[in-house]
């Protein structure tokens, strides 16, 4: 049987080399391949063969130019009647049927005709396609996005303050975030991009038109319309398309929240790849080629758009607010990653890789530059030092700085052990952080060139003691602000205990330096006279008097200063009570009695202890206080 066909085929291709060869009519051919066929059976199906063809190409021909007949745009067939448009699908169909047949065939009039009709199927189909893709692209509204961002969970929050540059240190900022860091995000994670019943019909006509070799014409309306789906989506995101120069002429406070809804976005952006993708893969799940270049060319766009602005952030001017923002950024961006390789696995998507690849390493440098310049700035900052010695605010600004820094351990951690550009950590003063992580030792040089900020600030204050109160108030603040915080862990116990014992040896200092002369005008040397038997008068006048003038000074200067730390300054206050009352207690009760008894004692003996140690509690209240109007009480 299989070699009667096969001859039956050979014969058959024979007669239409001759009929071709006299190169005869259409009409023509058909009565010689009917001649031809009453000399051997084998090819008496041949004229119902054609004449077949002409049937089916007349039928299918019908249907199509009926809908070619309707103004593009008038009316669709997906608008109409299901009968209708599965009558025009199998008109198709047919006829894509019937050109692979002509193919061994030499009927190029038919063949003709069939291609005629072909093109003007794809000119509507086309249409059709754009239409379906058009009218059932989902509604992607501000609420449905962020409940997207809602539901991988990774929106981030917030405190009230926000951390502002240099000029802002009059405040103590204070800014915090939450993060979540982890795996991939959008394998695991969908939205609806097309309405479900519309995809199938979707698939039908792109099965078509890539099956008659319109494939190219099928992924441009396909990328048109979905990429601008996803433009929108950014647009409602707050991402606008914005140049390098345009970026980087913002001013800080919009820059800033553009930087966070780029966050947002990015975020977002693989749940959104991740549906687009699985998309494609519905509508063209009969090539693989097409769906990995329909992809590509839908979501290139909208990525390099975002890719775009991260570099222009990443290259811009660099200042300390920008560096928790550029983290951000970096983590953002590194945390996607993992689901861009996997969407753009192929060569064709490599450049979109590498372009991100690119911004992410751009960012990280940006981060690093801005921490190292960070350092050199709190070296060098030389605001004034406050009036009345409380904490300045480069230390407020430089420790809440220094909190936020721990937020990002694991990615600075990563950064700074891949930056070839070693930081000088000579600040660090012993070795007890050996073992202490890249961002620990950073954190540490931070500080200690802080502490040397303010070693050289507090030697500009002229009153006695003022530096040291200045070193207490300041070097309490980093010490409070390391142990409260996870800044306590990354410098460890030993880090604090240093610290602790300057805040004591500062006191002493203190101590000796405001107080020595108050508490020489209680010696009792050069009180005695030559002869060693009684007491000068007027030496112990000149005493009293010395005493009460330096108290009342120091009374009228300390009252100013302002020690915020209600322990350190309880502890400030005892320390000098228990320095300045017993003394004055014992020269009181040694001399006393001897200016008691005369005139005016009262001008000499101004202050009873009881009035100092009441006195002694005003200090350090950062208001000015004066003593000239008291006078001493009665025993």
């Amino acid at each position: 049987m299989a070699a009667t066909i096969e001859g039956q085929d050979r014969v058959m291709a024979t007669a239409q080399q001759i009929v071709k060869s006299l190169n005869t009519s259409k009409d023509d051919t058909k009565d010689m391949l009917l001649i031809f066929s009453n000399f051997d059976n084998r090819l008496s199906n041949i004229s119902s063969l054609l004449k077949t063809n002409d049937s089916r190409l007349d039928a299918a021909e019908r249907v199509i130019l009926q809908w070619d007949s309707n103004p593009s745009g008038s009316c669709f067939l997906w608008e109409d009647s299901p009968d209708k448009t599965a009558e025009f699908l199998n008109a198709v169909d047919e006829i894509i049927q019937l050109t692979e047949d002509l193919a061994n065939l030499s009927d190029n009039e038919t063949m003709d005709r069939a291609e005629i009709a072909i093109q003007v199927a794809m000119a509507r189909l086309e249409e059709e396609f754009r239409a379906v893709l058009t009218r059932n692209t989902a509604p992607l509204d501000p609420e449905s996005l962020q409940g997207s961002i809602r539901r991988v969970s990774l929106s981030f929050a917030a405190n009230d303050g926000e951390i502002g540059g240099f000029e802002a240190l009059g405040e103590d900022y204070s800014v915090g975030y939450c993060h979540e860091r982890g795996r991939s995000l959008g394998g695991d994670f969908s939205v609806e991009l097309i309405n479900p019943d519309a995809v199938i019909d979707l698939r039908e006509i792109a099965d078509r038109m890539i099956r008659s070799g319109y494939e190219k014409e099928c992924c441009q309306v396909y990328s048109s319309v979905r990429r601008d789906a996803l433009d929108e989506c950014l647009s409602i995101l707050g991402v606008e398309r914005l140049s390098i120069e345009e970026v980087q002429k913002i001013e800080w406070r919009i820059l800033d929240e553009k930087m966070k809804k780029w966050v947002q976005a990015v975020k977002l952006a693989s749940v959104l790849l991740n549906s687009e993708k699985h998309l494609c893969e519905q509508i063209f799940d009969n090539s693989e080629l097409i769906k990995q270049i329909c992809f590509v060319e839908t979501a290139k766009g909208s990525v390099m758009q975002l890719l775009n602005f991260g570099e222009a952030v990443a290259i811009g001017r660099r200042s300390s607010e920008k560096l928790f923002r550029i983290l951000d950024m970096y983590d953002a961006l590194a945390r996607v990653l993992p689901d861009l390789t996997d969407l753009f696995s192929d060569e064709l998507g490599e450049i979109i890789l590498s372009e991100a690849r690119g911004v992410m390493s751009t960012l990280g440098e940006a981060a690093i530059g801005t921490l190292a310049e960070f350092e050199s700035a709190v070296q060098g900052e030389s605001s004034r030092k406050p009036i009345n010695g409380e904490i300045h605010p480069l230390t407020r600004y430089v420790m809440n700085y220094v909190k936020l820094l721990v937020d990002y351990s694991d990615s600075l951690n990563t950064l700074l052990e891949n930056n070839s550009d070693e930081h000088d950590i000579g600040n660090i003063e012993n070795l007890s952080l050996e073992g202490t992580s890249r961002i620990g030792l950073r954190i540490t040089s931070l500080i200690k060139s802080l502490e040397m900020n303010l070693e050289e600030k507090s030697k500009t204050y002229e009153e006695s003691g003022m530096p040291y109160v200045f070193l207490m108030n300041n070097i309490l603040y980093i010490v409070q602000k390391v142990k409260d915080s996870e800044l306590g862990k990354l410098l460890g116990d030993n880090w604090v205990r240093k610290r602790r014992g300057q805040v004591r040896q500062y006191a002493t200092s203190y101590l000796r330096s405001a107080w020595s002369n108050v508490l020489s005008c209680l010696r009792d040397v050069g009180m005695t006279g030559s002869s060693n038997s009684s007491v000068s008068k007027m030496a112990l006048k000149e005493r009293f008097k010395n005493f009460n003038v330096c108290f009342e000074e120091i009374y009228r200067v300390q009252t100013a200063w302002k020690v915020p730390d209600d322990q350190l300054r309880e502890e400030l206050r005892i320390t000098i009570s228990d320095n300045v009352l017993p003394a004055y207690r014992a020269f009181l009760w040694r001399f006393g009695n001897q200016l008691e008894s005369g005139r005016h004692s009262g001008k000499y003996i101004k202050y009873s202890p009881e009035d100092l140690e009441q006195s002694l509690s005003d200090l350090f209240e950062g208001v000015p206080g004066f003593l000239h109007h008291m006078r001493r009480k009665s025993a």
